[in-house]
């Protein structure tokens, strides 16, 4: 095995970030103290909200506003079938039922017209939709947001992937198009927290709802006390909530990493662009998942379409060989609905074809372009392709 390895993803942690744990953990507070609301104020303005709220990773990210949006027992929920399992799962906790939509061949991302047979295939009103914007590509979400009004749906961003993507009128998470938005902050995502999410949406109402909903339902305003609010202790749970706070460790620590997005996220595309031009290269059996239109991506994942039969390979062949060359690689995603806790039968041919194809390979912002080269070098070699 070649003595580098370069994994599909990893986190840049420099003195900045250091410092900004240290000063935290010298403070008075660890968790729910003021490092929390400065995160959450920073974030809002990043993004472009009225509101951010934090929370323990992105699946709670997920779970919180769709518990504050009272999304209920068999409530019709919309969600592609090409996603991280949290997307899904988080309908179920709040005991809604999932209809899964496919998704573009191309770019594995939910469309209007997906979404339009999803919705006709629900027997039923839908309570919310849930776009998952893969890669760091958003969805088409004027032509979603149209659609989702017409049928009174609320909509959800699957953010996890987007944080920095800009799109045409705005930023992910701006509240353009979406009742809220959800963010994860795990190591191998843009920005890091250890582990951390965020919601961001332009309802103050459903903001201090997910922020009492994140600490157990605790309410301490004394106008909606039951009990006696001369009791200086006196705290009361009006709501069903869960601990999903995020501790001021990891808000220090995701709050100096959000102060290098742009940073970041230039380095991201500069490494996809050296990818872009180094797979132009190769003929049409290796390609690049489709591009959006009027976006500018902070790239999360860079997939490649490899047709591997075609090829006369299979994509285990190719993983072990890459890894065998210092080149680690995923795959995002098994299709949710094939999944045990699912088991759906439906047929999702979108996602079927670009689950058939898709490999992860390695993009992150403490990359070289040699090792970006490396790379292409190494996909070339083990599918026994020269450059053109």
């Amino acid at each position: 095995m070649s003595q580098r390895f370069l994994p599909y993803g990893r986190q840049l942690i420099d003195e900045a970030d250091i410092e900004a744990v240290t000063r935290v953990l010298k403070s008075d507070f660890l968790t729910t103290g003021p490092e929390i609301e400065a995160f959450e104020r920073d974030f809002a303005k990043v993004t472009g909200a009225a509101e951010a709220v934090a929370c323990s990773n992105g699946t709670t990210a997920l779970h919180l506003p769709l518990a504050g949006l009272g999304v209920g027992e068999g409530d019709r929920c919309i969600v592609p079938t090409i996603t991280f399992m949290a997307t899904a799962n988080a309908v179920r906790y709040c005991g809604g039922k999932v209809v899964f939509a496919d998704v573009d061949p191309d770019t594995g991302l939910m469309t209007r017209n997906t979404l339009a047979d999803a919705m006709a295939r629900a027997s039923g009103p839908v309570k919310a939709i849930l776009p998952v914007h893969l890669g760091g590509q958003s969805c088409d979400m004027a032509a979603i947001a149209d659609l989702a009004r017409e049928s009174g749906a609320v909509i959800v961003e699957d953010s996890c992937h987007a944080i920095g993507t800009e799109r045409a009128g705005g930023k992910v998470g701006d509240g353009k198009f979406a009742d809220a938005a959800a963010f994860s902050f795990h190591p191998v995502k843009t920005i890091a927290a250890g582990e951390g999410g965020a919601v961001t949406t332009n309802d103050p109402e459903l903001a201090e709802t997910m922020r009492r909903l994140r600490s157990h339902g605790i309410t301490r305003n004394r106008q909606e006390f039951i009990g006696n609010p001369g009791e200086p202790w006196r705290q009361e749970f009006h709501d069903l909530g869960w601990n999903y706070r995020l501790p001021d460790i990891n808000a220090a620590l995701v709050r100096s990493q959000l102060s290098k997005l742009e940073v970041f996220a230039a380095r991201r595309r500069e490494l996809a662009a050296i990818y872009d031009k180094g797979f132009a290269r190769f003929d049409d059996h290796v390609r690049p998942i489709a591009r959006m239109p009027e976006q500018n991506p902070c790239w999360h994942l860079y997939v490649l379409r490899i047709d591997f039969e075609a090829l006369g390979t299979s994509r285990i062949e190719v993983m072990n060989g890459l890894r065998e060359r210092g080149v680690g690689t995923q795959v995002h995603y098994i299709p949710v609905h094939t999944q045990k806790i699912y088991d759906d039968p439906g047929a999702y041919p979108g996602a079927a074809e670009y689950y058939r194809t898709c490999l992860s390979i390695p993009l992150f912002v403490g990359m070289s372009d040699e090792d970006a080269h490396f790379v292409v070098r190494a996909i070339g070699d083990v599918l026994g392709l020269k450059a053109l």
